[in-house]
């Protein structure tokens, strides 16, 4: 199917869990149990008791920010911000003297973290719109690149990971949380729309993941496989298990420029 078919949907699904009118269908955003799901991966009752009501819609499938390393006066930049979540923990690390910055191609998810940034107060964040394939950020400006389970919904992934590596300075960090597949799934699932919403559908193949990075330039690739992870969001999700399962992984990546 066509990338901007798969992008209009992407919104259109993304726009629906935003506005709260979302129905049950994929992995992410299909749970009532978001905190839950978020304490799971590691994120602590503390970092989660900060957030503005919303922020957290259920939509990780890991804790980038445990491999990333964040300092003070850093520049962050989250992919896939939605509304706002990591952006705003990611904040609170960096302080006063750092900033970070979210893109997102979603207005609903725009409005509802721009709303939830005016709440908190937080001077030192953005909001920005626009594709991963085509980020509105400038060359060798980013410290650290978050991504929380939104890379498999980028169509053109190769694209995708080339913009990253220009973002970044030289010597910075690509820190992401992902699902991927152990081996390639059936062809069923990859031209599935929900699969793909779900975050599973245009997941990539591990060794493909690693690979695409190695393209765009960067260096020490490393990966962490967690089945259980994975298995944690069908269970939360509700959804009847896609077929291959049992080769589907929530990963953590991070690699250098």
């Amino acid at each position: 199917m066509a990338d901007s078919e798969v992008k209009a949907f992407v919104q259109l699904r993304y726009g629906e869990v935003a506005q709260g009118t979302a129905t049950c269908g994929s992995l992410c955003g299909c749970t009532e149990n978001a905190e839950d799901l978020a304490l799971s991966f590691g994120y602590s009752p503390e970092e989660l008791a900060s957030l503005p009501e919303g922020a957290n819609l259920g939509l990780s499938c890991g804790n980038p920010q445990t491999l990333a390393g964040l300092q003070r006066g850093q520049v962050i930049l989250d992919l896939g911000s939605g509304a706002g979540f990591d952006v705003f923990l990611a904040a609170r690390k960096v302080g006063a003297e750092g900033r970070v910055i979210g893109v997102d191609m979603t207005d609903a998810m725009l409005a509802k973290a721009r709303a939830n940034a005016q709440t908190l107060g937080l001077a030192n964040v953005e909001f920005r719109k626009g594709d991963i394939e085509a980020l509105p950020v400038d060359d060798d400006s980013v410290d650290v690149v978050l991504s929380n389970c939104v890379l498999n919904l980028v169509p053109d992934k190769d694209r995708a990971f080339r913009e990253i590596h220009r973002v970044l300075k030289a010597g910075g960090k690509l820190a992401v949380s992902d699902m991927a597949w152990e081996v390639e799934p059936g062809e069923s699932v990859r031209r599935d729309l929900e699969a793909i919403v779900g975050c599973i559908g245009g997941a990539l193949v591990v060794a493909d993941y690693v690979a695409g990075l190695q393209r765009a330039g960067f260096q020490n690739v490393v990966v962490e496989r967690h089945a259980e992870a994975a298995r944690k969001m069908v269970e939360v999700s509700g959804t009847v298990p896609p077929p291959g399962v049992e080769n589907l992984l929530s990963v953590n990546l991070t690699a250098t420029k």
